[in-house]
């Protein structure tokens, strides 16, 4: 059987593109879990609940460059090859941590503090942006036909990996060290060990090599790409439907897994160590049915397993989060967490692959960058501003469930719109390859 890929596993090829997308993750959530100490010491302010704000604000600021960097990098990664693209990427990830790793304090330089973050949070908003769309497409293009989904899950599963790490590192710092010096240089440490990952993963995706699909496409194509208002205009229904796709699994993520930590122990006054033990259990179950699901999609289609997870958590989000707030507890925060994360990693699963087929491969990064990256501006990046907002507004903790509802129908009508890539036309590749 000939591989997608010549001279590199198939193995090598999937960490080359899940270790990129961990990197980006850990450090977003990191900021996330610890957005309460960073506010204290970037964005003082006389009401704690301005100054929380604002480092939430900081944290979806990132976002208005993902869209920027989502085309830029994804135009490159079409015309130059995901190898290029995804190198370039790991290596702008690695300044924009280091930037937040070693930011001196407002007290030290003034606004001068404030500014670095604001620049560190672009720096990598602009590399993120190009990263989910690159790494899909590789992974996608690198799977044997019959199992697309299953790979494409690996770049959700490369998040959850993150949030499982970013968690455990916050929970271990703050349950090892005093309040004091977790707010004076403890908060630092979580950010400094994501530095490693950097080197790890530039020297991992030096030896990776172009999928196949890719090579072939780039010559059938003579080397011309289509200009992004040609996409956009040839593909405009295809970049509305991924928008939609992604919209529920976005704001899901931020919601029930970035900002849950920050919100149960400000609004629900749990313990944070607590929670983010909790959180850690959560994913590590929504790790192992995300590649699950993601292989169920390959054997009955992306749409029948998108929909039926979506419905399930549309169902339980509100009441879930009726009964934990009704009389807030470790135990009921964990079966919350442990259902609504099990339900978002049936979706997860299939969705990366699901976007991928909605697009021709030689405009595929393109096309994601710009679905995936408008969507997560619009909807996810200033989900945690949002549902603290609302929050405050409706006084209510249940106001969280209200934003998420609201994404979930957007993303049950992208799912009902979806082009499915015909399972027949999945099989004639299966069987080309195996006689390969």
């Amino acid at each position: 059987m000939q591989t997608s890929s010549t001279g590199v596993s198939r193995t090598r090829q999937v960490v080359a593109a899940v270790i990129g997308n961990a990197l980006e993750w850990y450090d977003f959530i990191v900021y996330g879990f610890l957005a309460s100490i960073i506010a204290r010491q970037f964005f003082p302010s006389e009401d704690e609940f301005a100054s929380l704000l604002m480092a939430l604000a900081t944290f979806g600021v990132g976002f208005f460059m993902r869209p920027v960097g989502g085309i830029l990098l994804g135009m490159y990664s079409d015309r130059k090859g995901r190898k290029a693209a995804m190198q370039m990427i790991i290596r702008l990830m690695t300044v924009s941590i280091a930037l937040i790793a070693f930011a001196p304090n407002y007290a030290a330089i003034g606004m001068g503090a404030p500014m670095l973050i604001v620049v560190a949070r672009m720096l990598q908003g602009f590399a993120t942006g190009g990263e989910y769309a690159s790494a899909t497409a590789f992974l996608v293009e690198s799977a044997p036909a019959h199992r697309k989904g299953l790979y494409g899950s690996w770049q959700l599963v490369g998040q959850c990996l993150a949030v499982f790490s970013g968690a455990g590192m916050v929970a271990l710092f703050t349950h090892l060290l005093t309040p004091e010096a977790l707010d004076s240089w403890g908060w630092r440490i979580p950010f400094m060990i994501g530095l490693l990952i950097g080197p790890v993963g530039l020297w991992i995706r030096k030896y990776m090599e172009e999928p196949e699909a890719f090579l072939e496409a780039r010559k059938q194509a003579k080397g011309a790409s289509p200009s992004l208002m040609q996409v956009i205009r040839e593909h405009r229904r295809a970049i509305l439907v991924s928008m939609g796709l992604a919209c529920g699994a976005t704001v899901s993520f931020y919601v029930v897994l970035v900002n849950m930590p920050t919100f149960a122990h400000k609004n629900l006054g749990l313990p944070l160590d607590q929670v983010l033990l909790v959180q850690m259990l959560a994913v590590a179950l929504m790790t192992v049915i995300i590649p699950l699901s993601g292989a169920l999609s390959d054997r009955l289609g992306r749409r029948p397993v998108l929909m039926a997870f979506t419905l399930a958590f549309f169902v339980m989000v509100y009441p879930l989060y009726v009964w934990v707030a009704a009389a807030p507890s470790i135990e009921r925060l964990l079966v919350m967490q442990l259902l609504l994360c099990s339900a978002i990693g049936g979706f997860f699963g299939p969705a990366p692959t699901a976007l991928a087929e909605q697009f021709p491969i030689e405009v595929r990064s393109t096309g994601v960058s710009v679905a995936y990256n408008v969507a997560v501006m619009v909807f996810g990046g200033f989900a945690p501003l949002i549902v603290t907002w609302l929050s405050k507004v409706l006084a209510t903790p249940v106001a969280p469930s209200f934003y998420v509802l609201f994404a979930c129908l957007l993303t049950l009508l992208g799912t009902y719109c979806m082009q499915e890539a015909p399972r027949a036309k999945r099989s004639v590749e299966l069987n080309l390859e195996v006689k390969s």
